[in-house]
């Protein structure tokens, strides 16, 4: 079975991260049949929050969300597969946790859009660049999953 597989970057917030959910939200994507090709728990540095939502930036809310982004460690992640984006988008939920369906990340854990605990690329294009801006080539996995003909 030919398929066209997809990257997309999802990040776990600091809030995320603080209240021990990153274990549940990896194993979410793992279920769903996704492969993790690159993982980091970092610091972020403020240089690399401001690029990554540069095009927020005149936004009144702007420098509030640097400012919580860089308040505590958060995961970054690259994952790949069938739709990984669209896809992504949808586990995540809404923006506003208040619009989330249960079952979304967001609906099942998040109650303000001010603390939703999660990024997701919003298109194939925005995964690339944001990739590219959290990672480097190299810390980008290839390999072949086991259960890959079976998803």
């Amino acid at each position: 079975m030919a398929s066209i597989s997809e990257r997309t970057f999802i990040a776990i917030k600091p809030d995320g991260v603080q209240r021990g959910l990153v274990g549940e939200i990896i194993k979410r994507f793992e279920q769903k049949g996704f492969k993790l090709v690159a993982m980091k728990f970092m610091h972020a540095s403020e240089d690399l929050l401001k690029e990554h939502y540069i095009e927020l930036k005149d936004r009144p809310f702007y420098a509030g969300l640097i400012k919580y982004m860089h308040s505590g460690p958060v995961v970054a992640m690259v994952w790949e597969g069938l739709n990984v984006v669209k896809t992504g988008r949808v586990m995540l939920g809404e923006t506003n946790p208040t619009d989330s369906k249960p079952g979304t990340i967001r609906g099942d854990f998040c109650v303000q859009v001010g603390r939703n605990i999660i990024h997701g690329s919003d298109s194939v294009e925005s995964a690339e660049t944001e990739i590219n801006l959290w990672f480097t080539p190299e810390e980008l996995v290839e390999y072949t999953s086991c259960a890959h003909q079976w998803i």
